[in-house]
Parts: C-alpha cells; structure tokens; sequence
C-alpha cells in the first residue's frame, strides 16, 4: 500500500508514527512543518493528513487535536516505511551474557534472558520455554528447613533442574536416601518421560520394594521435578508492570489486568506458539491482528527459537502498548532468538 501514498504522504506519515512511538501524543501540522526535512506549509500538512485519514491511516481524538497513527497506520508504516537498524555490540554482549549457560540451568538461562529483553525494550517481555527432553544422569532429594526438600536432577549435559516441595514429617533421611537410589537406578540416560514410565510400571510390578513413604516421595518428585512442569513447557514473564506505564483511564487499565491474566494461561501459550510458528523469523501483530488480543491496544514482536533439527519448540517476544519502538525491539527480540537456538544447537 505504500506505493500508493507519495513522499510526502509517507514523510508525514513516517513522522506521525516515529513520534507516537517516542511520546505516544497526537502531532499537528506546524510541529511537521518545522521537523520535516521537505519544504511544506502547515496548510499543505493538513491537507495531506486529512488525506491519510480518509484512508484510515491517521485519527484525530479530537477534532482539534493532531492526528495519530491507527492499527493500519501502523501496519503500513512496519511493513514499508520503518528503517530497522542493526543491533548495537552493547545489546549484543548484554544478550550473549545473560544467556550464557555456564553453571546454569536452562530455566534460569530462560528467567534471565526475559528480564534482560524486558529491559533493553522497555515493556513486558516474555520466553515459551520448552518442556526439557535431555538425557538425565542422577536425581537427588535435599533436606531443606521448613518440611520442604529440595529435587535436584542434573542432565547429561551437566545443566541443572531445581524445584522446592513441601513433605510431611514422616519422611525422614532415610526415606530421602531410598528415593534417590531408587530413581537413579532407574533413570540414567532417559529422558523424563522415559524415566517415569519405567519406574511406575517397575512400582507396580514389585510392591513390596518400597513402603509407602518412600514410594509416594519417588512418584511426587517425578511429578514436581522442573522437567515436568506441563506437556507443552511454561511462560516466563517478566516486566509486567511496564504494561500499566501508559494506562490512563480506568478502562485501560481493566484491558491491562485482562492481557496480564491471559498471559497465564496454558491456551494463551500455545497461541503465542503457533503465532510465532506462521513465519520463520520476526513476526510483528499490532492490535487485534493477533486474536489473543481483544482490543486494539497492545502489540507483540515475537521470534521462534529452533532446535538442531530447525523443529519450532519455543518463542521469544515483547508485548506492550502499540507505540513499542519496533524498530529497536525487532533486531533485539531477533537476536535473542538466534542466541536461544544456538544454545540448543550446542
């Protein structure tokens, strides 16, 4: 559709959006007439934007207000007008460092490359982490204060899964030791799902090898272990709150509590999922172009990662109000992505 608008429809355009996106206020003709690089007079500005209205391009929310760009606007703009330039090497070390998997498990590597986009972007950011189906190599229970224990299970490749429970009083050190010997006798060079589906048909078919005490901790710590959090992986979300930095009235921020709940859900994850699996590489949905969005008012960058077979197994992206600075955020959310699956690759 660009090819339809001449340069100085998609001058003033371009500058409508680049300052919406940096201010997020309406702009007016004079405030064009003296930043635009082409020689205009407010006069012919206001011409040309009546123009970009009538095509559902601008709106004014007063009539003697200056205009602002529409979802359409929008969309024209990321897709013909906007220069997206390369990323910085501070954003890049910045990414390759939180990343870095060195002693980490691959859900703090996921925790901490959220919190990092969500913080060069500026809004919420969040990752679709795969469910983990690596190779283990030993399970182990750690007596915590409080009646909780820690599950500690380490892969092959040496990253590991951490996750706190709560046991009752009658399971003792004893019971703790049983458990682990009895799952790494086990496990060894399954994967999780493998590992589990042994063991129940292994419980099931020798009874009287463990009591019930024991028998319960084996099957509790199968089930709450990191690696079996849900069938499909789980959202880590991180920058929440920066979706309520532009909420002005009270049903903006109704419409934020909505996004903020739906992002919880499991169903959410897999439309975030099959979303970001429509292209191979950054997609842009701004408005209601993406149906997880009932209104107009947010947008999403979001970016597959891969594993070494080029199979989509998760996403990463930034979700926040429709002036996101889409021109900074689509190299960083595209990088991060490249970082994630060479990770995987290794």
């Amino acid at each position: 559709m660009t090819n339809d608008l001449n340069d100085r429809a998609q001058a003033i355009l371009r500058y409508v959006v680049d300052t919406y996106m940096e201010t997020g206020e309406p702009v007016g003709s004079r405030t064009i007439s003296r930043h635009l690089e082409m020689v205009l007079s407010p006069a012919t500005i206001r011409n040309v934007m009546s123009d970009l209205e009538a095509s559902g391009l601008l709106y004014a929310r007063h009539t003697s207000a200056g205009r602002l760009p529409t979802p359409q606007g929008l969309r024209l703009y990321v897709d013909g007008l906007m220069e997206i330039g390369n990323i910085t090497s501070e954003d890049r070390h910045a990414i390759e460092a939180q990343c870095n998997t060195a002693g980490s498990s691959m859900n703090a590597v996921f925790e901490r490359a959220t919190s990092m986009l969500s913080g060069l972007s500026s809004a919420a950011s969040l990752i679709i982490a795969p469910k983990t189906n690596k190779p283990m190599r030993h399970m182990q229970f750690v007596r915590l204060d409080g009646g909780k224990i820690l599950t500690v299970m380490v892969l092959q490749d040496n990253t590991v899964e951490n996750r706190v429970m709560e046991v009752p009083p009658e399971v003792n050190d004893i019971a703790l030791a049983t458990a682990s010997n009895y799952i790494n006798a086990h496990i060894s060079g399954k994967t999780l799902a493998e590992a589990e589906r042994d063991i129940r048909r292994d419980m099931t078919e020798n009874k009287a090898q463990l009591d019930k005490v024991t028998a319960d901790l084996v099957q509790r710590g199968l089930s709450m272990s990191p690696l079996n959090d849900n069938t499909n992986g789980n959202i880590i979300i991180r920058g929440q709150s920066r979706l309520l930095e532009d909420v002005k009235a009270i049903e903006d921020l109704e419409r934020a509590r909505q996004l903020l709940a739906s992002l919880e859900e499991q169903e959410t994850m897999m439309r975030l999922l099959g979303a970001a699996e429509k292209a191979d590489g950054v997609q842009i949905y701004i408005g209601t172009e993406n149906p997880m969005f009932g209104h107009s008012g947010w947008s999403m960058v979001i970016s597959p990662y891969k594993t070494p077979e080029n199979r989509i197994i998760g996403a990463i992206g930034v979700i926040g109000p429709n002036r996101l600075n889409y021109k900074r955020i689509v190299p960083l959310v595209d990088y991060t992505s490249r970082v994630m699956t060479r990770i995987l690759e290794g």
